[in-house]
């Protein structure tokens, strides 16, 4: 639709505050403005300015800045969650919560029909006395919803969860390979811990999502279907589904440094690793990451922070690591242009942490799949692609949840391999999705269903 012609209504849209919500908010908000609707899209002042660019449709969506209130112990400037620890995002929370009067007065003078959250459960407070829906939407897997945030879980207040109880699937869980292994439970534990002033993650969002009018996911029926009935049947409403919803195919070239670079090999033998904003490993387990691709042999691009402790990735490199990968291994601790890195044709296998926005591109990638999950999601969604999908392999791990550098090469060239039958069955399988997942009516048809089930919830 020409954006010259009419919006149809107004949506506002409140994330929560990490890049990791706040983009796929942004990308569903570009769809919904190409079918003419306007939106107010609420955000940290700070990231404003970086995510200008992403919003395609400038006359229909209106970044509006919100002024991050001062909490102790948040570090000066931190407004999204890349900024800080884990540690620390119970405090950005509380900053978050304390923008209340300011998303309250936009709401006021806005008067949108529909408003989108996920985090901030207090929404339907302002929302409801002014005649206003609702939509929980979900940036992570159903799956992860499914199996940590449904009230059959009944996580207590006050009352932290233990492994041995999150390895039980919840009452009614649906019959899957998606379960925790016991040394992965503790990486849901989280969901017990304070996530705000006196609430509890898990309290947070299973409140948000009772509350809503509807609840909606970023996944589709193919992958997901059995969760999304099974979470829609919990909360006992609606679950609107949008598909991936993932970016468009920028226009951007790819930077010179990395054509020169990539262009020095043969077509699929690079390997690229990244492991997104919030991984921040040890070093030794980073240490680890870089000797498991010195062991493949092939020349690889690792897109990482530093580690914990050390100020640059060069400064945590093993001993004589540099030297022996010269010309070969590349670590780039800045930013980098993922979406063209993966579509080069040097480019074979992508390792990755299998966050929710990983999974998508890696899915519609022509790259091989090796899955290094860190967090609850990342290793739900590991579970789905590579045991009930099978389009990739995911990296075995040690008791204490580590991984070997031995177990991370035996991965790669399980998948990179020629001759390799794991590799053979995960290709053959990646390319059925593939072709699936790209074709624009595919994408499309989603995003029609989905508008037409919004139109029908702000006509009630």
């Amino acid at each position: 639709m020409s954006e010259s012609k009419p919006s149809k209504f107004h949506i506002l849209m409140f994330p929560w505050f990490a890049i990791g919500h706040i983009t796929p908010f942004l990308h569903l908000s570009n769809k919904l403005a190409e079918k003419g609707h306007t939106i107010t899209f609420l955000l940290p002042a700070k990231v404003q300015k970086d995510l200008q660019h992403s919003n395609l449709h400038p006359n229909f969506i209106t970044l509006h800045p919100l002024t991050i209130p001062h909490v102790d112990g948040l570090p000066p400037g931190a407004a999204t969650a890349s900024d800080i620890s884990l540690s620390l995002h119970h405090l950005l929370v509380i900053a978050m919560d304390g923008t209340r009067d300011q998303v309250e007065l936009v709401i006021k003078q806005t008067k949108p029909r529909l408003v989108f959250y996920d985090f901030s459960y207090w929404i339907p407070e302002i929302t409801k006395p002014l005649g206003i829906k609702t939509i929980f939407y979900s940036v992570v897997s159903a799956a992860s919803i499914a199996i940590a945030l449904v009230p059959a879980r009944n996580v207590q207040k006050d009352k932290p969860i233990t492994e041995d109880e999150l390895q039980v699937p919840p009452i009614g869980y649906p019959s899957s390979t998606v379960v925790l292994r016991r040394h992965e439970a503790r990486a849901l534990s989280f969901i017990s811990f304070p996530f705000g002033e006196g609430v509890s993650f898990y309290i947070r969002v299973t409140t948000s999502m009772k509350e809503c009018d509807v609840i909606s996911m970023r996944t589709c029926r193919e992958t997901e279907g059995n969760f999304c009935d099974y979470i829609a049947s919990q909360y006992n409403k609606p679950v609107f589904l949008t598909g991936p919803v993932l970016i468009e195919p920028t226009k951007t070239p790819l930077e010179d440094r990395w054509v020169q670079w990539l262009g020095g090999f043969q077509p699929g033998s690079v390997v690229y690793c990244a492991f997104g904003s919030q991984y921040n490993p040890k070093k030794e387990q980073f240490q680890e990451l870089l000797m498991g691709f010195e062991l493949t042999g092939l020349p690889f691009l690792i897109a990482s922070r530093p580690p914990i402790g050390a100020p640059t990735v060069e400064e945590a490199f093993p001993e004589g690591f540099d030297e022996r990968t010269k010309g070969r291994g590349v670590i780039w601790g800045g930013w980098i242009q993922q979406p063209m890195i993966l579509a080069h044709p040097s480019v074979g296998c992508f390792v990755n942490h299998c966050g929710f926005g990983s999974m998508w591109e890696s899915l519609m990638s022509d790259c091989q799949i090796v899955l290094v999950p860190q967090l609850g999601d990342q290793i739900l969604n590991s579970r789905i692609m590579a045991e009930e999908l099978k389009v990739g392999v995911e990296v075995e791990r040690e008791e204490n949840g580590w991984f070997s550098k031995e177990n991370l090469c035996k991965a790669i060239k399980s998948v990179m391999e020629e001759e390799s039958e794991v590799g053979n069955l995960v290709r053959k399988n990646h390319a059925k999705w593939k072709d699936l997942l790209v074709n624009p009516l595919f994408a499309n048809a989603y995003i029609d269903k989905f508008i037409k089930d919004i139109q029908e919830l702000v006509g009630k």
